[in-house]
This record gives C-alpha cells, sequence and structure tokens, in this order.
C-alpha cells in the first residue's frame, strides 16, 4: 500500500477540501532545492515549502547544529530556566533585527507569533490603565489561525465561519502611491471613533493575498501616523523576514520602525517549528510592575526549544553570510530579467518582483481558487516543478540555494504551461 493510500485513512491535511481533493502525494526526502516522492520523482520545491527552507532543504550547516545540540540539552522549560543557545540566539537576532528592538518573546509558529503580538498590545495598554479593544489592518492581510490572528486578517475563506466569534478590527486599503491621502483619513476617523491598540500589517507584501507588493513610502507614512497616534504597530514578518524582500526584514526598506515584529518560517531554516515575537523596551518595561498580574502570563511548553533555537542560530549565521546575501542579489537580478521577458506573455495581466519574491497575475476569467488553480498545480509538477499557485497568481519563492539551471527550469516551466493554457 503506498503512503497516498495510508494516508487517506486516518489524515486531515489543512487547507483542503478533501471530498474534491481527496489525494496527498507521498515525499519521502528533500535535499536542497529537490523534492523526491515515494514512486522516486524529482520536483524543484520553487516556493521554499511555504517559504520556510530558504537555506535549501536538510541543509548540512543546519543539521550538524542541530546533532550537536540534541547531544547536550534537547528541552527544558523556559519559566524558570534559561540556556546558551536561546541566550546567543536572542543576541543574534537583536544585532540584525530594526535598532528599536529589545526584546525576544519564544513561541510555537507564525500564528501564535501574531497571537503573542496581539495580547501584548492589549495587555500594554491595560497595564497603563488604558483598556483598549480596537485593532487596524489591511484589506486582505494574513496573519493566521489562530483567533487573535485571524481577526487581524482579511480573507474570507479562512475566516468565514468564525466571523462572529472575531475581536474588533478595522480593515484600511494597502497604499499604492496614490490614496495616501484617503487611507491616512480612514485612520484618523477610526482612531478618532474608538480606542486603537495597534496596527498589524504585513511589511511592503501581501503573502496569502497573491505576493501583492505595496507602496513602501505609503506604508511608511501610516506606521509614521500610528505612532503619532499613540497606536502601537505591529510587523507581521513571518513570511517577509530572512531576506526575502532583498534585506534581512521588509522592514529594513523603510524609515518607521514597528514596535513589535512576529518572526518564523525561515527562522529555523525550515528544520523544526520555532518563533518570536520582539519588542521594544517601551513595551516590556510596561510588563514590570511589583504586582504579579501584570506580567505576562503567556507560555508555549516548547518555548525556547534548545533544538529550535540552534537551527535559528544557524539560520541567522547563513543569513549574514557573504555568500547568501550574494545568493540573494543573483536571485533577485534573475526574477527581474524573467519578469520583463514573461510579461509580454498573452497571459499575463502583470508581473511584479522584489528581493526573492517574484508573482504574476494571468489575464483570465476562470474562477480564482478553482479550475485554473488546479490545472496549473498539477501541469507544474508533471514538469518536475513544486509551484503552488494562490489562484491567478502563481509566484516563486526559491531557497537562496538554487542553482541558475534550476532557476531556468522554473521559468521555462512556466513559460510552457502558459503556452498550453
Amino acid at each position: 500500500m503506498t503512503l497516498q493510500e495510508r494516508d487517506k485513512k486516518h489524515i486531515w491535511h489543512p487547507l483542503k477540501q478533501h471530498q474534491t481533493h481527496p489525494n496527498s502525494l507521498g515525499i519521502v526526502k528533500a535535499k536542497g532545492c529537490i523534492l523526491t516522492d515515494e514512486h522516486g520523482n524529482e520536483y524543484i520545491d520553487a516556493i521554499s515549502s511555504w517559504y520556510t527552507c530558504m537555506f535549501g532543504h536538510c541543509n548540512d550547516f543546519i543539521t550538524s547544529r542541530v546533532y550537536e545540540q540534541m547531544q547536550q540539552l534537547d528541552q527544558i522549560m523556559f519559566s524558570d530556566f534559561t540556556h546558551p543557545a536561546a541566550v546567543e540566539l536572542s543576541e543574534k537576532l537583536i544585532a540584525i533585527l530594526p535598532d528599536n528592538q529589545a526584546k525576544i518573546f519564544f513561541n510555537d509558529n507564525g500564528s501564535t507569533a501574531v497571537e503573542s503580538a496581539i495580547k501584548m498590545a492589549l495587555q500594554y495598554y491595560f497595564n497603563k490603565g488604558d483598556q483598549r479593544a480596537t485593532f487596524i489592518a489591511f484589506e486582505n492581510g494574513f496573519h493566521g489561525d489562530t483567533f487573535g490572528a485571524m481577526s487581524a486578517s482579511g480573507l474570507s475563506v479562512y475566516n468565514g465561519p468564525f466571523e462572529d466569534f472575531l475581536i474588533n478590527v478595522h480593515r484600511i486599503p494597502v497604499p499604492n502611491g496614490n490614496n495616501h491621502a484617503e487611507i491616512l483619513g480612514q485612520l484618523k476617523s477610526i482612531i478618532t471613533n474608538y480606542k486603537v491598540a495597534a496596527f498589524v500589517y504585513e511589511p511592503i507584501v501581501q503573502g496569502a493575498a497573491g505576493m501583492k507588493i505595496h507602496n513602501m513610502n505609503g506604508l511608511n507614512e501610516i506606521i509614521g501616523f500610528c505612532k503619532s497616534q499613540n497606536v502601537l504597530t505591529i510587523a507581521d514578518e513571518v513570511m517577509t523576514g530572512f531576506g526575502k524582500t532583498g534585506k534581512n526584514f521588509a522592514s529594513d526598506h523603510i524609515t518607521n520602525k514597528p514596535d513589535i515584529i512576529c518572526l518564523s518560517k525561515a527562522l529555523t531554516g525550515g528544520l523544526v517549528p520555532m518563533a518570536i515575537t520582539s519588542c521594544t523596551q517601551e513595551i516590556y518595561d510596561a510588563f514590570l510592575s511589583n504586582d504579579i498580574a501584570k506580567g505576562y502570563f503567556h507560555c508555549h511548553t516548547y518555548s525556547a526549544n534548545p533544538i529550535g533555537c540552534a537551527a535559528a542560530i544557524a539560520s541567522v549565521d547563513l543569513l549574514t553570510s557573504e555568500e547568501i546575501q550574494n545568493s540573494i542579489q543573483r536571485i533577485a537580478k534573475r526574477h527581474e530579467v524573467f519578469s520583463e521577458q514573461i510579461k509580454s506573455h498573452s497571459k499575463v495581466k502583470s508581473t511584479r518582483t522584489i528581493g526573492v519574491i517574484f508573482a504574476l497575475d494571468l489575464d483570465t476569467n476562470m474562477e480564482r481558487y478553482g479550475t485554473l488553480r488546479d490545472l496549473l498545480l498539477s501541469s507544474f509538477m508533471k514538469e518536475g516543478v513544486f509551484l503552488r499557485p494562490l489562484g491567478n497568481t502563481i509566484y516563486i519563492q526559491v531557497p537562496y540555494v538554487i542553482t541558475n539551471e534550476q532557476l531556468d527550469k522554473i521559468y521555462s516551466t512556466i513559460e510552457k504551461v502558459l503556452d498550453t493554457l
């Protein structure tokens, strides 16, 4: 019996309608940019397995560091203890995060990183005797699946059954270079009429919305206005962090820095789950008190797991290496060339690229999450490339270790499939 057949007996997969899509391909090996299925077929992982394995699958540098850690300390509760890997990771992250970040809080995944950020913002004002219950977020944003993170998200396909149970969030358009005044007017109205705790946003790029890239100057103005109105700013860098936009963090592209930053995915190079919520000293200080109830009583059993910390330390070392930084620039330049080449295709409506992120929107009336998406996915897989379209959007987000030949294979596969539509 194949893995696929055994899988169907007991497993419930995420983001999947099992009635119409009952099968899941069995993957038995991954190395570098190559996935191998149970039948021996190979696929280039052109999306780094949901933007996690940015340094390649089973990266020897990361796995060797993790192996060393496994011989020394596997797990320790983090409420009463600390350990060398957690301390070293905090030092390395603070060294590359925006200068206003001072404290590191450990979580399990991207959703819980955002959840923690939202709770921090609420309690920050609560501890100051200023109870606030409203948040601001961009339209069509995505921040995770736990309730606070889901509340900040604006994609109804994820939120539909739970809308009546979410926290109060007001949504604003993303800045496009022409709507700054309109957005600032909406912000002023919301902040005047509601007690707003924080603005939650994906900096520069909205991932699940189709890799939509918004105007940097506009975002900078929005953050600056929120700060001027004593509204905290939360940057969800779960997808954008660790070099994907051409800088270590998307927040590095703009001058106004967030008060809180959420990290996960590439944090550990995709090896093990871990997440970070960082914040300023001012936010941390609001939780210091002789009153125990003002402490931040939020915890995950595997907070700062030593093995995860070891993987994250290795990831930071790789990210800041000359080799990876050069590779990021190499991929970015090749994406720009491909973008110019493919934008004239009759099936392409528009293209965009930033750092190692490339996306194109198809010029088609076929339904966004249906026939076209399934056709594209299966067509790419038949060509030996794993690309997972977001509706009518095809995007690339490759591991930094990818070769030029592998990149060319991805590009040519996209062209071939578009020619057959």
